[in-house]
């Protein structure tokens, strides 16, 4: 009987972590804005989900635009890297964003020259006209 409990109670918990991942929906368009040293900069994520495989885009202000990488969405959680090229640097930015309805939170890290930096990072999902 307890053997018989405890599957059921699994079971329940992997069909809830399932049905939260569903109502956590990372696709559409995000206006976003990273706080850098007190700054906030905005920028515009673009994101498809398919399984738990993530694709998409981030652009900045000054029309640079990167294919995301090493997507991922998982318990609500999106993941993933940018390449962003600023002073004839290449940079890799890795975010870690939580998606709650319309809303993301989360961080952008970046390694400058060894030394690792992290970035609060927040986004609305936009409206679609219809």
């Amino acid at each position: 009987m307890k053997a018989v409990l405890a599957t059921a109670l699994a079971l329940g918990l992997v069909g809830f972590a399932a049905a939260d991942d569903k109502k956590a929906d990372p696709d559409g368009t995000w206006k976003c804005e990273t706080d850098i040293a007190g700054q906030k900069r905005p920028s515009t994520l673009t994101l498809k989900r398919e399984g738990d495989k993530l694709t998409g885009t981030m652009a900045w202000p000054d029309k640079m635009e990167s294919k995301i990488t090493n997507g991922k969405f998982k318990d609500g959680e999106a993941t993933f890297s940018a390449e962003r090229e600023r002073q004839g640097m290449k940079l890799t930015i890795n975010y870690k964003l939580k998606v709650e309805g319309d809303t993301l939170k989360g961080k952008a890290e970046v390694d400058l020259g060894g030394e690792s930096r992290s970035f609060d990072i927040e986004g609305k999902r936009e409206k679609k006209d219809k």
